[in-house]
């Protein structure tokens, strides 16, 4: 069973950058593609971000130009770089496969206020 380990969000300004990371136990990461989504207070649950295990990239349209996807399959990470930040990026971030196919991990907040 793969677990999924968020981590790197916090508070940041308008206009700011974080930089999230996901890392993932298990030895079937390599061979899935992989997103990340966001749950903001009474939303569901969204996609913002994927790139299959060949390394092609796709961008939620409110986020495109705003974000880069990345991965490492030697250390069964995948990285978000979110930047020029908006208040209604506040949310939870996720990763998971995609589709989602194992456990939620706790997500990281992410909170954009000044």
């Amino acid at each position: 069973q793969v677990q999924l380990v968020e981590s790197g969000g916090g508070l940041v300004q308008p206009g700011g950058s974080l930089r999230l990371s996901c890392a993932a136990s298990g030895s079937s990461f390599s061979i899935n593609h992989m997103a990340w989504y966001r749950q903001a207070p009474g939303k569901e649950r969204e996609m913002v971000a994927f790139i299959t295990s060949y390394g092609s990239r796709n961008y939620a349209e409110s986020m495109k130009g705003r974000l880069t996807i990345s991965r490492d399959n030697a250390k069964n990470t995948v990285y978000l770089q979110m930047n020029n930040l908006k208040p209604e990026d506040t949310a939870v971030y996720y990763c998971n496969a995609r589709p989602p196919r194992w456990p939620w991990g706790q997500g990281t907040q992410v909170t954009v206020s000044s």
